[in-house]
C-alpha cells in the first residue's frame, strides 16, 4: 500500500520560519525529511497540483469551479463557471488585504440573502450568481470570458493589487468587482455585521473558472479530506473520499488492499500560515508529527507501507520527498530543526 500526504504551508519561510517552528522537536518529521529522497520541483499552486495529479487539462485557470460545483449537488451543463467566493477587502496602508468566508462565518441563509441582493441589481447584464455552499458561491456564463485568473488560496491574506484577473476582458470584471463592492457596502447584513463588530461581506473573488473537464484520475485509489476540491476531483474520476480520520491509527483501521495507493489532503496548516496565526500554526503540526508522520513511519517499517510520499505545494518552489521502508535503515541522515531544513545528498 502507498500513501501520499499532501500539506499545503507544511514548511515555514522566509522570516516566519524560526518563529513558527525554531524550538519545536518534531521527531517524526524530522526523520522523514532527513531519509527520504527529495525533489525541488517548480513552484505550484495547490489546486494546480491536484487537478494535475488526477489529470484534469489547464482551461484558461485550472477548472476548479465546475469540478466543485458538482460537489455542491449542481451539473455544470455546457457553461462556463467561475468561482465568485465571499470575502472580506482591508486596507492598510497601501495594500488591500483579502480574508476569506473562512474567517467570515456566514450562513446559508445570510448567503442566500446577498446573493439574491446580486442577482437583482445584475440581472439586465445577464449574470446570475448561486450559493449552493455558504462559502463556495458561483457565476454562470454563456461564454468564456478572455479572463485569467489567481487562486482564492493565492491571495487570501495577501494583497489584491498584484493579484487581479488578467486577460483581455480584465478591465470589464475589474469593474464588474468593484461595483459589487459598492452594492455591498451598504446592504443590510453588512451594517448588521459591522454593528456586532464583525467583518463585511464586502466583496467577491473570481477565480477557477472553466467548463467541466474530463478527469481520469488513475494515480490514486482512494481520497482523504475535509477540502472541497479534493473531494470534488475524486467523485469525477469515481473515486471514494471520506473525510479526514482523527489520526494514522483510524485511518489504517479503515485502509484495505495491498496493492492501494491513498491520497490523504490536511488542510489544517494553511489557513493558520496564511493569517499569520503562528500558534495555531504550532499547535496543527505538532498534531500532524505525533498523530500521523509517526505512526505512518512505524506502518513504513513494519511494512505495512510500501511508499510514503510527501507532496508541498509552494509559491518559491515545491517539494517531494519519498520514503520506502529501505530509506529509513539511513540511521546517519538525523535531519535539523524544521525552518532551517535543507534536503541531503545520497550518500
Amino acid at each position: 500500500m502507498q500513501c501520499t500526504l499532501f500539506i499545503p504551508h507544511l514548511l515555514p519561510s522566509g522570516a516566519i520560519a524560526d518563529q513558527a517552528a525554531g524550538d519545536l522537536p518534531l521527531t517524526a518529521l524530522r526523520r522523514l525529511l532527513a531519509r527520504a529522497r527529495h525533489q525541488r520541483l517548480a513552484p505550484v499552486t495547490a489546486e494546480a497540483w491536484l487537478c494535475r495529479a488526477f489529470e484534469v487539462e489547464k482551461q484558461q485557470d485550472w477548472p476548479v469551479a465546475p469540478l466543485t460545483l458538482t460537489l455542491d449537488g449542481i451539473e455544470p451543463e455546457a457553461r462556463y463557471w467561475l468561482r465568485a467566493d465571499p470575502v472580506h477587502l482591508r486596507l492598510r496602508r497601501d495594500q488591500v488585504l483579502l480574508a476569506d468566508c473562512s474567517v467570515l462565518g456566514l450562513s446559508k441563509q445570510d448567503a442566500d440573502d446577498i446573493v439574491a441582493f446580486l442577482n437583482q441589481h445584475f440581472a439586465q447584464d445577464g449574470l446570475c450568481f448561486i450559493a449552493p455552499h455558504a462559502g463556495r458561491w458561483y457565476l454562470g456564463l454563456e461564454r468564456a470570458p478572455q479572463l485569467a485568473t489567481r487562486a482564492l488560496s493565492e491571495v487570501t491574506g495577501e494583497d489584491i493589487h498584484v493579484n487581479l484577473p488578467t486577460g483581455e476582458d480584465a478591465l470589464h470584471w475589474h469593474k464588474i468587482a468593484n461595483e459589487i463592492q459598492i452594492l455591498l457596502h451598504s446592504h443590510p447584513l453588512n451594517d448588521a455585521r459591522e454593528a456586532r463588530g464583525e467583518m463585511t461581506v464586502n466583496s467577491v473573488w473570481l477565480w477557477g473558472g472553466g467548463t467541466r473537464p474530463s478527469v481520469p484520475g488513475r494515480h490514486f485509489s482512494a481520497v482523504w479530506s475535509d477540502e472541497a476540491l479534493p473531494c470534488a476531483l475524486a467523485a469525477h474520476a469515481n473515486l471514494p473520499a471520506t473525510p479526514l480520520p482523527a489520526d494514522a491509527g483510524q485511518w489504517l483501521h479503515a485502509t484495505g488492499s495491498a496493492d492501494s495507493h491513498h491520497l490523504i489532503v490536511f488542510g489544517q496548516l494553511a489557513a493558520a500560515a496564511q493569517y499569520g496565526d503562528m500558534a495555531r500554526w504550532r499547535e496543527h503540526i505538532t498534531a500532524l508529527d505525533r498523530d500521523w508522520i509517526a505512526p505512518l513511519l512505524a506502518a513504513l517499517q513494519r511494512r505495512r507501507i510500501s511508499r510514503l510520499t510527501l507532496a508541498l505545494p509552494g509559491h518559491q518552489s515545491s517539494e517531494r520527498f519519498e520514503l520506502t521502508p529501505a530509506d529509513l535503515l539511513k540511521f546517519w541522515r538525523s535531519g535539523s530543526a524544521l525552518p532551517a531544513y535543507r534536503p541531503s545528498r545520497e550518500p
